[in-house]
């Protein structure tokens, strides 16, 4: 019987394991209401470009996130929304509030130069390079 457990355990695991690190999980409360391209992310995070990429693309090989492109922008969604119910159960058997997680994912984020929080903005502009000073 243990023979039947075991493979099904190690995919759950390996699940685990590809959401479980923080930035990951940060990420995917940011995409969670609505989709956001990097430069957004970048912004919520303050973390470098090349980070965020690095663990969209574990996201993505895990089938948690998925792209589209628009533009010169790619924005990544979640590809199953009850990932959040998810996380929100861990929240709260970690006895954290749920709703302050939430609370990532609001928009407009000041200083975000992406096209979601900055609508009026010219195309061209979006997504430039800025540095969202931290209080």
């Amino acid at each position: 019987m243990l023979s039947n457990v075991l493979p099904d355990t190690v995919s759950l695991a390996s699940f685990i394991q590809k959401m479980g690190q923080q930035a990951r999980i940060q990420i995917l409360l940011v995409i969670a209401r609505q989709e956001a391209c990097v430069c957004h992310i970048e912004a919520v995070l303050d973390m470098r470009q090349a980070a965020i990429s690095q663990h969209l693309m574990v996201l993505r090989d895990a089938g948690l996130v998925t792209s589209q492109r628009e533009g010169r922008n790619i924005f990544y969604r979640l590809t199953r929304p009850e990932l959040i119910d998810l996380i929100d159960q861990m929240a709260i058997l970690a006895g954290l509030d749920p709703k302050r997680l939430a609370s990532i994912s609001q928009k407009p984020v000041p200083g975000c130069p992406c096209p979601q929080c900055n609508p009026m903005l010219d195309p061209e502009l979006t997504c430039r390079k800025v540095r969202v000073a931290r209080s």
